[in-house]
């Protein structure tokens, strides 16, 4: 894990004008690999040992670095490493998905009330579009992110500026962001067997003409209202579909889509033919519930296509939630109390290199520490007398290396900063008093 980490940050050197920020970034990665609560400028600087949050917040905010090219060298890291240790021939997936921050106020770049999935609704946030590498067999890890921006913000010259958004942003959908992100994916030699996502990807149909002018196959969820055109011209809804090709049960296979927390996650699927030889609609139907999934799925005439290979590439989009749960649990990715947009970029870029340190850590030991016991076979087979354990998880990888590495600050420090906090408190609520009495004065006249 520490070659990892050494190896990456050389990588990530030649994005560093001067090497005060370099180093800095350096501290803000192990900060957020760290058993911190909570991941802000004032814990991370007291973290790393410094004796203020200054350096850090000029890392994110003021300092000259290539943010791009930084998630670029990183993409490259993480996608070798984890290529070297999954099993020949294996899947590789593109996983697309967006995740949100919760923000108060209105003076964060791209904040707005919107549906946000971390709040379970409708609340005030910004969303972030993301690309995750999964290799089956191996791990995964995020190699690419955009945040969205609304176009009312891109358009107010007042919003633009006080949000530092760059003078050349246009407006991008989700979809769109995505184009962007693949085709960085691909600049750095990113091969995908497929590309994976919801609903905001499938219904994107900008992006999945890029795909298919890119030979690149996908597996995208797709609404129930979906249409398709089938034998003989007819067009029909994907829910019209189902009902009219798939009532009879031999139509329908038992199968695996990957493991989860607790084994296998099993459904019932159907795949249905168009009248293009390269298009299918994958269906998944929930075994209990009948509930029904829709995927439109584009295979290359060139490569492969039967139905385990689409459910094992519909499966390997999952993954990314466990991504996200391991961005923000672990490594604070919806952590960061900045507010300009490079600002923003630059945290989870950060965070991302932490990520992928443990995911690749985590890959290359996963062999030789998986040592669980076979399944079982029988309903009344009994336990065996040793079960075994599981393989090292990004979770374990990352308690074990700060159990190893970290320091106990001395009380002087821990002092210093108890100070601090308390001067800059009461320095805040001066301030906020002296602005309450201005607009109760305002109130009175």
């Amino acid at each position: 894990m520490q070659r990892n980490l050494e190896e990456l940050m050389g990588a990530l050197a030649p994005m560093f004008v001067r090497v005060e920020p370099r180093l800095q970034a350096a501290k803000y990665v192990r900060a957020v690999m760290s058993d911190l609560p909570k991941r802000n400028g004032w814990t991370i600087a007291e973290q790393v040992g410094d004796s203020n949050p200054d350096a850090t917040q000029r890392l994110l905010n003021r300092a000259s670095w290539d943010t791009l090219g930084t998630m670029s060298a990183i993409r490259r890291f993480a996608v070798t490493r984890l290529d070297a240790a999954a099993r020949p021939g294996s899947l590789t997936v593109g996983a697309l998905d967006e995740s949100g921050q919760e923000k108060k106020g209105t003076a964060t770049a791209g904040v707005k009330r919107q549906h946000m999935g971390c709040a379970g609704g409708i609340d005030n946030g910004i969303n972030l579009v993301h690309l995750a590498y999964v290799r089956a067999g191996a791990g995964h890890t995020l190699i690419g992110s955009r945040q969205w921006i609304p176009a009312e913000q891109i358009s107010d010259p007042v919003k633009a500026i006080t949000t530092g958004l760059p003078l050349e942003l246009t407006f991008a959908t989700k979809g769109e962001l995505a184009i962007d992100l693949l085709t960085d994916a691909y600049a750095d030699g990113v091969r995908l067997d497929f590309v994976a996502g919801d609903e905001v990807y499938g219904e994107c149909t900008t992006l999945r003409t890029f795909l298919e002018e890119h030979g690149q196959a996908y597996v995208l969820r797709v609404r129930a209202t979906f249409t398709l055109t089938l034998g003989g011209g007819t067009c029909l809804t994907c829910e019209q579909a189902v009902a009219k090709h798939c009532k009879q049960k031999r139509t329908w296979t038992i199968r695996s889509a990957g493991d989860g927390s607790k084994g296998e996650r099993t459904y019932a699927w159907a795949w249905i033919a168009t009248t293009s030889p390269t298009h299918y609609l994958l269906v998944r139907k929930h075994r209990t519930t009948g509930e029904l999934a829709f995927h439109y799925c584009f295979v290359p005439e060139d490569r492969p296509v039967t139905l385990p290979r689409l459910i094992t590439a519909a499966g390997l989009r999952w993954p990314v939630e466990e991504t996200f749960e391991f961005s923000k649990d672990l490594f604070g990715l919806d952590q960061a109390q900045v507010r300009l947009y490079e600002a923003i970029l630059r945290h989870t870029v950060l965070v991302m290199a932490a990520l992928a340190i443990c995911a690749v850590s985590a890959a290359a030991a996963r062999r030789r520490t998986d040592t669980q016991a076979p399944p079982p076979t029988r309903t009344d087979q009994l336990p065996p007398e040793d079960p075994g354990m599981i393989p090292l998880t990004v979770a374990e990888i990352k308690r074990l290396f700060n159990a190893a590495a970290t320091r106990t600050p001395s009380l002087e420090h821990i002092a210093h900063w108890s100070a601090w906090r308390r001067r800059h408190q009461a320095r805040a609520r001066w301030f906020h008093r002296r602005a309450r009495l201005a607009t109760a004065y305002t109130q009175l006249s």
